[in-house]
């Protein structure tokens, strides 16, 4: 039994040192290099979602349909209470999207927007994690590795949508929680399941490209129901989650003074100039850490085998 353990604790630690490394090579050599290879334009075929606020009724079937695919926690209310519309709510670790209710300052009615990750073309998040914890894929969806993630929570202060929430309920290994787009559904060629919950067809899930060319179509032939512009084609560089609304987007509190630049661009000059020491020792960390996690689990697993021989015997 010893011998098993040492020889997983062996290649624990390997694995964790191939992650450090891995991670440090790629910061040491240029640290933006792969997010400026997965910008909007670098990425024809990537996939996305269009939220059409103008369809939407506020009926949380996204919400339920989330939750229920990623297995989390039932809410306080259930789904079918339009009470919670009264408060304005954000995602957190219980509830990876929510919709909130907004009024139409021209007529008075009410206007609801669905809010979860952006999808950033070039994410603030992930250019902020030292350890790859988070990563864009070629498919679009932003995605984490809890494996890798050292919770430093530099991820939340980057993000300019402030979406990233942090788990608290597991004290021994607190975690990052956000939107994945569904990456495991997407990945295997199925839509996102709020899209595919969707009753009035308020979310769209497809090609960015051709999500774009929609947007443009609905407001070019109804200019007096659509403000003419796709929030999230050019925001922040560009986000795989696009809106078109009839009302101005401040009015649903979506951020309208973050410019078009990528939020990484202005980290550049700045992490060139950051001491290599400052750079290595987060990926160094992240890569003990792993070990350390995998072995206390290794420790876990002897222990317990041990106390079902104790009983055998």
């Amino acid at each position: 039994m010893q011998d098993n353990v040492t020889k997983i604790n062996r290649r624990a630690f390997l694995k964790g040192a191939s992650a450090a490394s891995a991670v440090l090579s790629g910061v040491i050599a240029n640290p933006f290099t792969a997010l400026a290879a997965q910008g909007v334009g670098n990425r024809p075929n990537g996939f996305a979602m269009l939220s059409d606020l103008t369809k939407c009724v506020g009926c949380r079937r996204c919400e339920a349909a989330c939750n229920r695919v990623h297995n989390l926690p039932a809410p306080d209310l259930p789904f079918e209470d339009p009470s919670v519309l009264g408060t304005e709510r954000r995602p957190d670790d219980r509830a990876y999207t929510v919709v909130n209710r907004y009024k139409n300052l021209k007529t008075g009615k009410a206007v609801f927007r669905k809010t979860q990750c952006n999808h950033c073309a070039e994410p603030a998040c992930a250019s902020a994690c030292l350890v790859g914890a988070l990563r864009k894929t070629p498919e679009g969806p932003v995605v984490y590795d809890e494996e890798l993630c050292i919770g430093c929570r530099y991820c939340m202060t980057a993000c300019p949508f402030y979406i990233p929430a942090f788990e608290y309920s597991d004290a021994t290994e607190p975690a990052i929680r956000k939107c994945s787009m569904c990456y495991h559904r997407v990945a295997n060629g199925i839509v996102p399941a709020c899209a595919e919950a969707c009753a009035v067809e308020a979310i769209t899930f497809g090609k960015r490209a051709e999500l774009i060319k929609l947007a443009r179509d609905r407001i070019r032939n109804e200019p007096n129901k659509y403000i003419d512009h796709i929030y999230g084609e050019h925001e922040a560089g560009g986000t795989d989650w696009l809106y078109v609304s009839g009302v101005p987007f401040e009015e649903v509190k979506l951020p309208t003074d973050i410019g078009a630049t990528a939020f990484p661009e202005f980290t550049k000059e700045f992490l060139s100039a950051v001491p290599l020491v400052l750079v290595v020792w987060p990926g160094l960390l992240g890569g003990l850490y792993a070990w350390t996690r995998d072995r206390e689990r290794n420790g876990d697993m002897e222990a317990n085998g041990r106390q079902k021989e104790d009983i055998q015997q």
